[in-house]
């Protein structure tokens, strides 16, 4: 692997245009990303989070309620640049939204993030983690990933198995040991292989897992998932007892 690096990418995109069906009733009048969690904002956590890894442009695509999501983010100081990549004419799912903001990054990799949870850090920070670990002559996407005992909200049997040089893979038996905590650092190249129109992220790990390019960097901590009321609620609890 490439030797550790100073700083990770300065640019990262969140996935925020879901309906937020398992919400409901919460999200019949206000888009997900904007359901708080002890007083702040799902996106407002993983937003304050790039902001304090140094990133200076996040893109954010929108589709329900998206005038609400606007406004938000027009009020937030960090980071720097917002852009607002509009799928209000057709959702596109998570691996079509990445490729319709591909223009706005480049070629350099950058991080991309789900809205739906919340990371609690442990002896590192999680974008430092990445940006540790991130090695572009080896990789076309790095994943946060974190032990399936570390996890809220969660009822799956684990998402990536992982070999001793740190490839991932899917889970191919009964439970694997590791949870995606939707944080990743992908490279554009690899999101332009993605076909037209809606597609999911899965596809693009499927085609990097292939050539031996898909990575994962386990890290401690804890995560939260709040994929539904009851997930809101458990994250509420372990967030107060924090406090």
């Amino acid at each position: 692997m490439g030797a550790a690096r100073d700083a990770g990418p300065d640019a990262a995109m969140l996935l925020a245009a879901g309906l937020g069906t398992r919400m409901r009733p919460l999200t019949d009048a206000t888009p997900k990303p904007l359901i708080r969690v002890a007083g702040k904002t799902l996106i407002d956590y993983a937003l304050d989070r790039f902001a304090q890894a140094g990133v200076t442009q996040a893109v954010v695509n929108v589709h329900y309620r998206a005038d609400q999501m606007e406004a938000h983010l027009a009020q937030r100081p960090a980071p720097p640049r917002i852009v607002i990549s509009d799928e209000r004419g057709a959702l596109l799912e998570t691996g079509g939204g990445l490729k319709k903001a591909l223009p706005h990054f480049g070629a350099k990799p950058f991080y991309c993030a789900n809205t739906d949870a919340i990371l609690v850090d442990g002896a590192r920070e999680g974008c430092r983690a990445l940006a540790e670990r991130w090695d572009g002559a080896a990789m076309d996407a790095l994943l946060l990933l974190i032990p399936i005992e570390a996890t809220s909200g969660y009822a799956g049997k684990g998402d990536f198995d992982q070999d001793k040089d740190g490839r991932i893979a899917l889970r191919a038996g009964a439970r694997a040991p590791y949870v995606f905590t939707g944080l990743q650092i992908i490279a554009p190249a690899l999101v332009a292989e993605g076909p037209d129109g809606p597609f999911s992220t899965r596809l693009l790990w499927d085609k990097a897992a292939a050539r031996g390019r898909l990575y994962g960097a386990v890290i401690d901590g804890f995560w939260l998932h709040v994929g539904d009321p009851a997930g809101l609620e458990e994250a509420e609890r372990r967030l107060a007892g924090r406090a």
